[in-house]
C-alpha cells in the first residue's frame, strides 16, 4: 500500500464539486482486471494525464454497497444468461463524504450503461414510499418482491482526465458479505473506464495496454453472489472464478471451479 500512496502524490487534486462536469451517468463502461501488484506501474504511467479525487486530504475513499434482488435472484439470473437490457438495484454509500444513493444500473442492449439515483440519508431496513416509487418507476419490480443478498466493501481511486470528458475508477480491497457468510478478494483490482463512447486513443486505454492489461468485463454483484450463494448456477462466471483464483493462489472455494 505505501508504494500506491506514493504514486498518488504525483496527480493533481480535483473536488467533488468539480467533478460535477463528468457525472457520465450515461455511459459506455470499460473494464479491466488485474493484480495488486500491478497497479503502482499503472498508476505512474496515469499521472500525467489525470487528476485525481481528493476528500479531506484523502485520495482513496472508501464505499459500502448493498445489492438487492428477487427470491429467485433474477438480476443475477439475467446476467448468467447473458440477457440484455438488464437492471441491478443497490444502496452506495460514500463512507469518507458520508454521502448515500440508491441506484439502479440499467445496462442497454447497445452496451451503454445508464445509472439513475436518489439521494438518501442512509442505508434504509425498509423503503421509504420515495424510494418505493423510483424502484417501482424504474424497473416495474415491486418493492414486495425483493430482498437484501450481500454488501460489498471496498477502496477507489477515482481519476479524471485534464481534458476529456473521461473518468475512471481503480477499486481494490473487496470484500462480501450477508447474514451467514463472508469472501475477500484482496489481491484483485478493478478498474473503470468511463466514457461518453468508447474511444481507443484514451490514455487510459495506452497505459493498460502498455502494461498488457486489456478489457475483460466484471460484475462485482454477480461475482459476490457466486462466491456467497454456492446453489446458483456460474457457468458465465467460471472463466472469472478461474482468474480470481490463481490470484489468490488458490484459497476461493474450490467447488467454484470443479
Amino acid at each position: 500500500m505505501d508504494c500506491i500512496i506514493e504514486e498518488l502524490k504525483n496527480f493533481g487534486p480535483i473536488s467533488l464539486e468539480e467533478m460535477d462536469n463528468v457525472k457520465l451517468l450515461n455511459r459506455t463502461d470499460t473494464k479491466y482486471i488485474m493484480p495488486h501488484e500491478k497497479l503502482p506501474q499503472v498508476l505512474e504511467r496515469l499521472a500525467q494525464y489525470y487528476r485525481i479525487l481528493e476528500i479531506a486530504g484523502k485520495r482513496t475513499n472508501d464505499y459500502k454497497t448493498q445489492y438487492f434482488d428477487t427470491a429467485d435472484f433474477k438480476f443475477y439470473n439475467d446476467h448468467q444468461r447473458g440477457k440484455l437490457n438488464r437492471k441491478k438495484i443497490r444502496y452506495r454509500k460514500y463512507l469518507d463524504s458520508n454521502l448515500c444513493y440508491l441506484e439502479i444500473k440499467f445496462k442497454t442492449n447497445k452496451d451503454k450503461t445508464n445509472k439513475k439515483r436518489i439521494k438518501c440519508p442512509d442505508f434504509e431496513i425498509d423503503f421509504s414510499e420515495k424510494s418505493k416509487k423510483f424502484i417501482e418507476d424504474k424497473t416495474l419490480v415491486p418493492v414486495g418482491h425483493l430482498q437484501p443478498i450481500l454488501f460489498n466493501f471496498f477502496t477507489r481511486i477515482t481519476l479524471v482526465h485534464k481534458c476529456l470528458k473521461e473518468r475512471a475508477t481503480i477499486d481494490f480491497n473487496l470484500h462480501y458479505n450477508n447474514n451467514s457468510d463472508n469472501a475477500s478478494l484482496q489481491n484483485l483490482v478493478i478498474a473503470e473506464l468511463k466514457q461518453e463512447k468508447f474511444s481507443p486513443q484514451s490514455d487510459f486505454v495506452k497505459a493498460m495496454k502498455k502494461e498488457k492489461i486489456y478489457p475483460s468485463g466484471f460484475s462485482k454483484y454477480c461475482i459476490g453472489a457466486t462466491l456467497l450463494y454456492k446453489h446458483l448456477k456460474n457457468n458465465t462466471f467460471k472463466p472469472k472464478l478461474i482468474i480470481l483464483n490463481k490470484l489468490h493462489h488458490g484459497k476461493l472455494a474450490s467447488q467454484h471451479f470443479a
